[in-house]
């Protein structure tokens, strides 16, 4: 399944008020709440958050990255 890693460290690092970081805020929520919306989950593993989603269309569709390691994004066929 395609994922990629959600970090927000830094997510307000550059703003230099309080309006800008509830604005910064504000677009990572509308992103986070059209995310859930569109069918992409929240995963836990390795004590990292993943976004993952079913369909690698949409996933790809969105632009996101896969960091499915290229073993995890081969499909196995039986001989």
């Amino acid at each position: 399944m395609p994922y990629f890693t959600w970090q927000d460290k830094g997510l307000s690092e550059d703003c230099h008020s309080l309006a800008a970081m509830a604005a910064r805020f504000e677009e990572a929520a509308a992103l986070m709440r059209r995310l859930a919306r569109d069918g992409f989950c929240l995963e836990q593993q390795g004590g990292q958050q993943r976004i993952t989603h079913r369909d690698p269309a949409i996933f790809a569709a969105f632009g996101f990255l896969d960091e499915a390691g290229p073993g995890s994004q081969l499909e196995l066929v039986e001989s």
